[in-house]
């Protein structure tokens, strides 16, 4: 029997949730969205939802903005399979909306394609890979401004990561700083302002979520592989093989979301 007074009435204080505006950028191929779920579902499943409210927008579909970012703990934006390089009408307005954002203290962070959208707007440049394209679990290396910055806290000076990208900040913006890097990717990470961050890798990617886009691109990668002098049918099991966890990426999540909100 439940016993019932004023004694056994606990009182539980409301949880503080905060409104996250997560920009989507792109949809990922078909068979990737069948078997782990779209760029959005990436960020949700290794963010959680406990504390967390997200709207998702999708721009490249040309989803109409907010007048501004005010009703917003934090905005962020997904990768895409398209290219800062071939810029369209839709990515000058959502860049733009970003850069204002964080100019009046919203605290802003681009992946991968958002990442480079951000280094475009601040004035960077960004180009196609000379190096090629890297894609799997990759190995990134703090700066000695990344190890100081909040954004890593808590994160190994070299630690794992998933990627999957073809383009690169080519050229850093004037006043912005590298937090990492790594052979294949100088600007693995940038800090645009205090509160404005880029990273180049996925650190909402499970292993599972590159094993698919692994498939997906299969040819495109075997080729690519083979015309870098790499034997044919080599490519893609090397990449399936050196799939790992990265903690890291949840922990970078989290810092951005507790740390700079």
């Amino acid at each position: 029997m439940a016993r019932q007074g004023r004694n056994d009435v606990q009182t539980r204080q409301p949880a503080v949730v905060k409104n996250v505006l997560l920009l989507k950028a792109g949809e990922a191929a078909e068979s990737v969205r069948l078997s782990v779920g779209d760029y959005e579902q990436w960020f949700l499943s290794t963010i959680g939802l406990e504390g967390h409210r997200f709207d998702i927008l999708p721009v490249h579909r040309d989803a109409p903005l907010p007048r501004d970012a005010h009703a917003y703990d934090a905005v962020m934006m997904t990768g895409s399979p398209l290219s800062v390089t071939r810029l369209e009408p839709w990515m000058e307005r959502v860049a733009d909306f970003m850069v204002e954002a964080g100019e009046k203290g919203t605290p802003v962070l681009g992946v991968c394609f958002g990442h480079q959208l951000l280094a475009r707007a601040y004035g960077g440049q960004v180009a196609r890979n000379p190096l090629g394209r890297e894609t799997g679990t990759v190995e990134v290396r703090l700066t000695e401004a990344g190890r100081r910055d909040a954004l890593f806290d808590g994160v190994p000076e070299v630690f794992a990561a998933q990627a999957t990208h073809e383009d690169i900040v080519a050229q850093v913006p004037e006043g912005a700083t590298v937090l990492a890097g790594n052979a294949n990717t100088a600007a693995q990470a940038l800090a645009f302002r205090p509160n404005v961050r880029g990273v180049q890798f996925h650190p909402e990617a499970a292993p599972d979520a590159l094993r698919a886009v692994i498939h997906a691109r299969r040819e495109g990668l075997e080729q690519e592989a083979v015309a870098r002098g790499i034997a044919p049918g080599a490519q893609v099991p090397r990449l399936l093989e050196g799939l790992a966890p990265t903690p890291a990426g949840r922990r970078i999540l989290m810092n951005f979301l507790e740390r700079f909100t």
